[in-house]
């Protein structure tokens, strides 16, 4: 029924630094503590290449290196390995309590990857997976997912190349795939598609691939 689905609250914070996007997350992650208190945030960041668990740490002059280019470097307690995020990219991070939804970390990358899919087929784009997490053109990566789970809480999400700088891409093995390349909603519809004009597709996808309702608060985010 309509009034059974969970309520999930769409908070907009727009171009906000990854450290300040791990601290707001953590915001959401504790609201949960006196029950389920679903968010969906979505924001975009300045340029900085992220690392996720690995058994061994990334070489420091290679981090260096990265850091020269004008980028942050930040270790991560998400799944997955190296990735960029920037402006153009629309950066999704889902704080759920999967008791709500499913209590499957499976089955919440595999909607994450389904809701992007729909996205892309939304703009006449055909997305597939692949053995890797995240969503495909091709071989090219559109949007990656890296997600964490303490408790069946969520935090962490997905990022979705709207007209992001690719370049910075190609200082890295983005998510530690080789042989494969990454690419954008502008670069395959060959024209300027931007987070904005994304933002809409990306919430009715979610709300139909999660069953859920969207609710956006009048007020400001929590700081």
């Amino acid at each position: 029924m309509q009034g059974s689905r969970p309520v999930v609250e769409v908070i907009r914070l727009g171009l906000i630094s990854y450290q300040e996007a791990l601290r707001l997350q953590q915001v959401y992650i504790n609201r949960h503590r006196s029950g389920p208190a679903h968010a969906l945030l979505l924001c975009q960041h300045p340029p900085v290449y992220t690392t996720g668990i690995r058994h061994k740490p990334y070489p420091a002059p290679l981090l260096d290196q990265l850091r020269l280019l004008g980028a942050d470097v930040h270790q991560t307690t998400r799944g997955g390995l190296i990735t960029f995020h920037g402006p153009g990219q629309l950066v999704c991070y889902p704080v759920l309590n999967l008791g709500s939804f499913k209590k499957s970390i499976r089955w919440y990358v595999a909607e994450l990857e389904k809701t992007i899919i729909s996205v892309c087929i939304r703009f006449g784009i055909e997305a597939s997976t692949s053995p890797h997490t995240g969503v495909w053109v091709g071989d090219n990566k559109i949007c990656a997912i890296g997600i964490h789970c303490g408790r069946y809480i969520t935090s962490h999400g997905l990022a979705l190349n709207c007209n992001t700088d690719l370049s910075w891409f190609s200082h890295i093995v983005p998510c530690g795939i080789e042989g494969k390349g990454v690419t954008s909603l502008s670069s395959e519809l060959h024209r300027d598609v931007s987070v904005e004009e994304a933002v809409p597709y990306l919430l009715d996808a979610f709300k139909d691939q999660f069953h859920c309702r969207l609710s956006e608060p009048a007020e400001d985010y929590e700081r």
